[in-house]
């Protein structure tokens, strides 16, 4: 523990503060608007009554400051060194997925709108955020019947001899083939970027003053066209519930679970409640400190900056936090932590939201621990399968063939300890040599700790189970529980009219026969969904190895191409699809191509009339 005479040596300026264990590895990085003060609440007697920052400190041997100039330059280096040295204290957002958002640079020739995951200051419109890419998709496609905008990049559709199928049923208007003016198809993106934005009334009284414009020329085709989207969107909007007077905001708010706090984002987009988003982070210091600490995680990532940014509590240093974020916008951001009025309502609203999510958390770790306790019971297991890994192989006929291992902790997909395996030793079609192989690599010896699994399923019946008992009595390895799960078979005599199922067959060691577990009981369900996600890691490698491999089979033919060539472009496209959508100027673009080479690439895919 640190003495408290370090802090007649710390400064009373802006900086930034690394608490340090007594091997030297940073435990926590904070920053304060005066060193001095913030070092003295963690030093002094009285912060004994905060059982979580004594917890922290009684592990603290060391402290190092870094004085900056200003709080904002504080801010910014606590991010950095939080980066660097991935405190334990400190929140951890790099797993986090980011959002989805839709783009729109009114820029282009014809602006089209694109899902994209980085919001960047390119001078385009970006909408949203969006929590999943299907979400984003039905924004799309809902939006493409009231603002028929392209689909697809200009030259592709150019290259047709014809419009695509969105502008058939009036989805799309064509204008890679002249279907419809630069103007005209200006007025459709910027009444795509106003319903987007939430800006429904400037929209209805644009396109209600072109109607007017259209019917007192006497061009009345183009007046019905502004009225029916008139009618659509004011249909769209009806059941949209408008919360505030309009901008963007994001409300957070907050729940504290014992060392957990539970954080919710409300996404507010024109005055409207879009989406919602909620985080579970362990965190052992104050909750204004946790606040903060959260926010310059979070927007340090490539997200949306609104206009607002409302909390559900003070936080020290708000101006820093604002100037930083105005800098990322490009407009000015307000930090504010508001007390009454609708938006103290909407942070009322978010805290409601984190404490339902935490909840629902804390049921949903019983309903686990319920699962896992009685797939243990029926499987006889010596632990509670905490973490659960289970592989499968993937190949044709021998061909590209891949391994996967799906990593499951408490019931649920664990990410971090999903493994892709290219399988090098074994020729031809041997599905039992391939496992011994994928499953020698995971468990051979190796320096440091290993994640050790609990129980370990593989997908197959004992064929599959005696490999796996094999490699892990080769290797030595002991105290792991072992299972086979077998598919259900379909049969069907030929006098019956229903086609008969199997039931799920789990095969044990030293079992000839299977344990059958009641079907679609929690247990069973669970060893389906992990067995199932593992094929499905599997089958997704092998097919993006084989869609490299059709792409270098498919330039093999091509005169001036050769392996390095070839190899460039896999590097540069990433896939058959772009090469083929590429034009000779992109494809002349890639390093060591000559303009020849591009040529005969280009006119390998399109022939040489096109």
């Amino acid at each position: 523990m640190i003495d408290t005479s370090t802090i007649a040596t710390v400064p009373s300026s802006p900086g930034v503060y690394l608490m340090k264990g007594k091997d030297g590895t940073v435990l926590y990085v904070g920053k304060a608007k005066d060193l001095k003060k913030r070092v003295r609440a963690y030093l002094t007697p009285a912060r004994d009554s905060r059982w979580h920052i004594r917890f922290l400190m009684e592990r603290v041997a060391d402290l190092e400051v870094i004085v900056t100039d200003t709080e904002k330059e504080a801010l910014i280096l606590e991010n950095t060194l939080i980066k660097r040295y991935r405190p334990r204290y400190n929140f951890n957002l790099r797993d986090d997925k980011t959002y989805f958002s839709l783009r729109l640079d009114m820029a282009e020739e014809f602006p089209r709108l694109t899902i994209v995951r980085k919001v960047t200051r390119d001078g385009a419109r970006y909408f949203g955020p969006y929590s999943s890419a299907s979400s984003a998709r039905e924004v799309l496609k809902e939006l493409s019947k009231l603002f028929p905008l392209r689909h697809y990049p200009l030259e592709t559709c150019r290259r047709r001899g014809r419009p695509c199928l969105f502008y058939q049923i009036r989805q799309c208007s064509a204008p890679c083939h002249g279907l419809i003016t630069r103007e005209d198809y200006a007025v459709l993106a910027e009444g795509a970027a106003l319903f987007l934005a939430g800006k429904d009334r400037d929209l209805v009284r644009l396109y209600q003053r072109r109607m007017a414009e259209a019917a007192a020329a006497h061009r009345y085709e183009e007046a019905a066209t502004f009225r029916d989207r008139i009618r659509a969107i004011e249909v769209t909007v009806e059941q949209q519930k408008m919360v505030t007077a309009g901008g963007d905001q994001d409300v957070l708010g907050l729940y504290r679970d014992g060392s957990l706090l539970e954080l919710a984002i409300l996404f507010i987009r024109g005055g409207k409640l879009i989406g919602s988003r909620t985080y579970t982070l362990a965190w052992e210091m104050d909750d204004a400190e946790g606040v903060a600490s959260f926010l310059g995680e979070y927007y340090n990532r490539d997200v949306y900056v609104p206009a607002e940014v409302l909390l559900p509590l003070p936080i020290a240093e708000p101006a820093a936090l604002a100037e930083l974020l105005s800098e990322k916008r490009g407009a000015r951001v307000h930090v504010t932590s508001p007390h009454r009025g609708i938006k103290a309502d909407l942070v009322r609203l978010a805290s409601k939201n984190a404490a339902t999510a935490a909840r629902e958390r804390q049921q949903g770790k019983e309903s686990s621990e319920a699962v896992l306790a009685e797939l243990q019971e029926r499987l006889h297991l010596q632990k509670l399968p905490r973490r659960i890994e289970c592989y499968d192989i993937s190949n044709i006929q021998g061909e590209l063939a891949v391994g996967s291992r799906v990593t499951f902790t408490d019931g649920r997909p664990d990410k971090g300890g999903y493994r892709r395996y290219r399988i090098r030793t074994v020729p031809g079609a041997d599905d039992f040599a391939m496992m011994h192989e994928v499953l020698a690599r995971r468990f051979r010896p190796q320096e440091g700790s290993m994640d050790v699994p609990n129980l370990i399923v593989v997908d197959g019946g004992l064929g599959q189970l005696s490999v796996l008992t094999a490699v892990l009595r080769e290797l030595g390895v002991e105290g792991i529980d072992m299972a086979a799960l077998a598919k259900s078979r379909v049969a069907r005599e030929m006098a019956q009219e229903e086609i008969v199922r199997s039931d799920e067959r789990v095969f044990l060691p030293g079992r000839k026969n299977p344990v059958v577990l009641r079907q679609n009981s929690a247990p069973l369900l669970l060893l389906a969904r992990i067995r199932d996600e593992a094929h499905r890691f599997a089958i997704t490698y092998h097919r993006t190895l084989r869609g490299k491999s059709t792409l270098a089979s498919a330039l093999d033919t091509v005169s001036g191409v050769g392996e390095k060539r070839r190899k460039e472009l896999l590097r540069h496209f990433g896939s058959l699809k772009r090469v083929q959508e590429a034009t000779v100027e992109e494809l002349a673009n890639v390093r060591g191509m000559s303009d020849k080479a591009a040529r005969a690439v280009w006119e390998r895919f399109h022939g040489k009339d096109d």
